[in-house]
């Protein structure tokens, strides 16, 4: 016969060692979840699958197809792009920070520290940077090459364009670029893209006024192409936008943990089809203007004073504008000679010009600094693309020969990396992407329900053997 007291004696073991082992998987899961979430948030390539890809045939409105641009931005263009940006020549941007919203009072600041931008002190710019350049050739000087109607555009470009950079402001862009006095030089490398804090109402107003006011969503069959053009271009680059903010995301601001938000990227971005197409579509048109300015751009200056880093970027550049593996799978991005067409061409040009200026002016409204930046930056460089496409002036004058700013070819080359890694993280994350939304356990806020779930049971098994 056992003995009450001997029972007793066993009992209380045991609940101690149930507490224990609840508190050692406690402890295991909070220290493993980072690693847990890691795995989910891997950036190991995914397997490719013959029937995993979502996004097959031409991209709209395009003339390659989705399989050819992730394979040719996989092996060409992205780690192309990617040493280029970091070049001394595409590091600096000259950029106005400080500037009243025309609009509306800017209420919108953010809460974080990453919010502030670090601008370059003085001893940092490259000293050719600094030099006057030329004021430009003023239109009523420029001849035509070529007696067409103001409606056709010409795909070519002069040849032998460069004649030294040049201040003239972009007529598809709001800002005075010719006024040094405002604008400062910083450092992109220092202030990358990435999640601020920066939201809310104020971060959606800029938005909205965007979509609502300059650039709605067409309805189906009632937008002629070129407003159609407008649209997917601002759409791709609010997708490419939003992908940056989640791919560098503050999972922990109390220990300053930096990683991928899933959650969010699927929220804004993937589950919506026609913003990753758009996004496809955005990374074309810029493309095409890049490889359309390819004369100019290889005979630009690419002077920093430093020889061996302004070599490599020269180099860099030439790889980019030639590749025989790109012009092969795709020589044609996008077919611009389309737009314009008919009596109302010019008309519509200057009105969607004028929306273009609108969204570019609503950039000075963004409350965040780093924000700001980033968003005049693509801005500039969408609109320096339009430019090279449409290469006009605020009058109409065609087939005039092109002239950029040493700041758009900066602002054009960059914005073209952000899509290619907004596109390149697209098609390596979106399966992995979909199956961590099946399992929800993937997500840090299931990942801390889980956590919290076991905590409790822990909670309540301490209070029972100890009662």
């Amino acid at each position: 016969m056992v003995k009450p007291e001997m029972t007793e004696k066993k009992k209380k073991p045991s609940r101690r060692w149930v507490w224990f082992v609840g508190a050692a998987l406690t402890v295991f899961l909070a220290i493993a979840a980072p690693k847990i979430s890691l795995f989910f948030r891997s950036d190991q390539k995914p397997c490719q699958c013959a029937d995993s890809r979502k996004y097959t045939g031409l991209v709209e409105d395009c003339c390659c197809d989705y399989e050819t641009m992730d394979s040719v931005n996989e092996e060409v263009l992205h780690p192309l792009l990617q040493d280029l940006v970091k070049t001394p020549f595409f590091r600096y941007f000259k950029v106005k920070l400080w500037c009243d919203c025309p609009f509306w009072p800017d209420d919108g600041m953010c809460r974080l520290r990453d919010c502030s931008v670090c601008e370059c002190p003085e001893n940092e710019i490259p000293e050719t940077f600094k030099k006057p350049l030329n004021r430009g050739l003023s239109f009523e000087n420029m001849v035509c090459k070529e007696e067409k109607p103001e409606s056709i555009v010409d795909r070519s470009l002069d040849t032998k364009a460069f004649r030294g950079w040049i201040e003239i402001d972009n007529p598809w862009t709001n800002d005075d670029e010719t006024d040094n006095s405002e604008m400062t030089y910083v450092n992109l490398q220092l202030n990358p893209e990435r999640f601020t804090g920066y939201t809310g109402a104020p971060a959606h107003r800029i938005w909205d006024a965007i979509y609502t006011e300059n650039c709605p969503k067409y309805p189906s069959g009632e937008f002629c192409q070129e407003k159609k053009v407008l649209y997917k271009l601002i759409s791709g680059l609010h997708s490419s936008i939003s992908i940056h903010i989640a791919a560098e995301y503050l999972l922990d601001e109390a220990n300053n943990l930096w990683g991928q938000n899933l959650e969010i990227v699927n929220d804004r971005v993937l589950k919506y089809p026609d913003r990753v197409k758009n996004l496809y579509f955005t990374f074309l048109f810029v493309l095409r203007a890049v490889t359309k300015a390819a004369d100019y751009l290889e005979q630009a200056e690419y002077d920093t004073g430093n020889p061996s880093e302004d070599l490599k970027t020269e180099s860099l550049m030439k790889q980019l504008l030639y590749n025989p593996k790109l012009r092969a799978a795709c020589p044609l991005p996008f077919d611009e000679a389309k737009l314009w067409q008919g009596e109302s061409g010019p008309e519509l040009k200057q009105q969607i010009q004028k929306q273009f200026r609108n969204i570019s002016a609503l950039m000075d409204c963004i409350g965040c600094e780093k924000c700001r930046l980033w968003g005049k930056l693509q801005v500039l460089g969408l609109g320096t693309a339009l430019k090279i496409l449409f290469s006009v002036d605020g009058e109409n004058h065609v087939n005039l020969p092109l002239q950029l700013q040493r700041n758009e070819v900066i602002a054009l080359v960059n914005l073209l990396n952000r899509l290619s890694e907004s596109v390149e993280f697209v098609h390596e994350m979106e399966p992995t992407v979909e199956k961590t939304m099946e399992g929800q356990i993937s997500t840090p806020a299931a990942r801390s329900s889980l956590l919290q779930t076991i905590r409790d049971f822990v909670v309540r098994t301490k209070s029972r053997s100890s009662s």
